[in-house]
C-alpha cells in the first residue's frame, strides 16, 4: 500500500519565478584536504567554511557536519543522503542545443552554497560530468541534473537558482520530471528547515509544482521506511489505471525520453571489519580504500574518483567507459555508531540480484533498503530471476517488505530487508 502524503497543486507547470540569492552561514562536512593530483584529471578545490544566505525559508545553523553534536556531546553524523533528480525539456520540443553542462564553474558553486556543501573533485566524460562533493555527490548530464547529499545539507533550497540557471545558460524552460527521495532519517531533529519532516519537504515542493505526489514506502509507524516525492509538469497529464502500452512517452512532438533505470542500496548496520577501510588511520588513501574493500570490483570498466574523509568517511563516482552515461556512487559513513552506506547506479545489469549480492557482501550491512527505478520504455526488471518473487531473494536476508508504484512513466520496487538470523 502506498501512503500518499501530499498532492497540493499551486502553481501551473511552467518554471516557478526564481527567489533572489542572497548569500548566508554554512557548515561543510568531514575535513576535506584537497588531493594533489590523480590519474583522472580531477580538478580539486578546497574546502572551506563560508557563510551563504538560503532562500526557500532556510533556517541559518552554523554546525559543522563532522561534529553534528546531540545535546549529552555525543558525535554524530547522519549518513542518509537526500536525492534530488530533475529532468528539463522546453515547451517547443526544440532541445538539440540545450545543455546543463554549460552552467559555469561559478554558477555551480553557488548552488552548492545553496545546498551548504562545496565540490572537491570533478570527472567527466562525453555524456557526464560527475563531482564529488564535501556531502556526497552531484552528476550533471545534457538534460538531468542529479544531486545526492548527506548531513545537514538543504538541497531543496536550490531549486530557484538551479532552474533559473538551467533557463539562462542551458536553454531549457521546463521541468518535465522531477524526483525528490531519502531514508529516514536517523537523527531528525539535527535536520534544518525544509528538510525537518518530509511534510515540510513535500509542502515545499508543492509551492514550485502543481499536481506533486508524495508517497510513504514502508512502514511509517516503525523505524525504517523511504520516501518520494515525484511531479511531471512537462508531460500530459497521468493516467495511472491506463493499460502501460498506451501511456505517453514524450512530453510533445519529439521529445523523447531516453531509457533509463536507477539502483539504489541503502545499507545500514555495517559489519566493523568491513568499515575498517575507511579509516583514513588504517587506509591513508582513497585508492588504498577503494582496492582493499573491493568497491572497484562492484562494477568492471569504471573510471573511479574516490575521496577518504579524514579522520574517516569515504566518497566515489565512477564513470563507465562502455556504457554512455552510465555511473556508479558510494557513500560511507563507517562510525559503528551510525553506520550507513549508500550504493547507487544507473547501469543496465544482466542480473541485479547478483550486483545487489555483490554489493551486500562488500559492506555486510543488518539491514539494508533496496529502490528500484525504471522507465516504461526500458521495461527493465528487478524480478527477472526468481520465478514469483517480486524482489531478489538471499539466504541470510529475509524480506520485510515490498512495495511497488505506478508513476507516470516510470515503474518504482522497494523492498526492505533483515539479516537473518539477526
Amino acid at each position: 500500500m502506498i501512503s500518499p502524503l501530499s498532492c497540493l497543486a499551486q502553481d501551473s507547470g511552467d518554471f516557478p519565478a526564481a527567489v533572489p540569492v542572497v548569500p548566508k552561514a554554512i557548515g561543510n562536512g568531514k575535513s576535506a584536504t584537497p588531493p594533489a593530483t590523480n590519474q583522472y584529471s580531477v580538478t580539486p578545490t578546497s574546502v572551506r567554511v563560508t557563510v551563504p544566505l538560503l532562500p526557500c525559508s532556510c533556517i541559518a545553523m552554523s554546525q559543522s557536519l563532522a561534529t553534528m553534536i546531540a545535546d549529552n556531546n555525543t558525535h554524530f553524523f547522519e549518513g542518509v543522503e537526500k536525492l534530488l533528480e530533475v529532468w528539463f525539456t522546453r515547451k517547443d520540443g526544440m532541445t538539440s542545443n540545450c545543455d546543463l553542462r554549460k552552467i559555469p564553474r561559478s554558477q555551480l558553486e553557488a548552488i552548492m552554497q545553496e545546498v551548504k556543501c562545496e565540490i572537491i573533485s570533478t570527472t567527466s566524460n562525453d555524456e557526464l560530468d560527475a563531482y564529488v562533493l564535501s556531502e556526497s555527490s552531484m552528476f550533471i548530464s545534457a538534460r538531468r541534473f542529479i544531486l545526492k547529499t548527506c548531513g545537514t545539507t538543504t538541497p531543496l533550497c536550490c531549486l530557484p537558482l538551479l532552474i533559473s540557471m538551467a533557463k539562462e545558460y542551458a536553454g531549457y524552460d521546463t521541468v518535465q520530471d522531477l524526483f525528490y527521495s531519502r531514508k529516514n532519517f536517523k537523527r531528525p531533529e539535527l535536520q534544518v528547515s525544509p528538510h525537518r519532516s518530509f511534510e515540510e519537504e513535500a509542502s515545499m515542493l508543492d509551492q514550485f509544482f502543481a499536481g506533486g505526489r508524495a508517497y510513504c514506502m514502508g512502514s511509517f509507524n516503525r523505524a525504517d521506511c523511504w520516501y518520494l516525492y515525484t511531479v511531471s509538469p512537462g508531460r500530459p497529464r497521468y493516467l495511472p489505471n491506463a493499460a502501460r502500452h498506451n501511456l505517453p512517452h514524450s512530453w510533445v512532438g519529439k521529445v523523447h525520453r531516453e531509457p533509463d533505470q536507477t539502483l539504489e542500496v541503502l545499507m545500514m548496520d555495517l559489519d566493523p571489519e568491513k568499515m575498517k577501510w575507511f579509516w583514513k588511520d588504517i587506509c591513508p588513501t582513497a585508492a588504498e580504500a577503494t582496492k582493499n574493500s573491493g568497491i572497484d570490483r562492484l562494477i568492471p570498466d569504471m573510471v573511479i574518483d574516490d575521496y577518504q574523509f579524514d579522520p574517516c568517511g569515504y566518497s566515489m563516482n565512477g564513470l563507465m567507459r562502455t556504457v554512455p552515461g552510465g555511473y556508479m556512487t558510494i557513500h560511507i559513513t563507517p562510525e559503528s555508531e551510525f553506520s550507513y552506506v549508500s550504493f547507487e547506479t544507473n547501469v543496465p545489469q544482466k542480473s541485479y540480484k547478483d550486483l545487489i549480492a555483490r554489493v551486500v557482501a562488500t559492506f555486510g550491512p543488518k539491514q539494508f533498503v533496496m529502490t528500484f527505478f525504471t522507465s516504461l520504455k526500458n521495461g527493465k526488471k528487478i524480478d527477472i530471476e526468481d520465478g514469483d518473487y517480486s524482489v531478489p531473494q538471499y539466504i541470510d536476508y529475509d524480506v520485510v517488505d515490498v512495495q511497488t508504484c505506478r508513476l507516470q512513466a516510470y515503474d518504482l520496487t522497494y523492498a526492505l530487508y533483515n539479516r537473518f538470523p539477526s
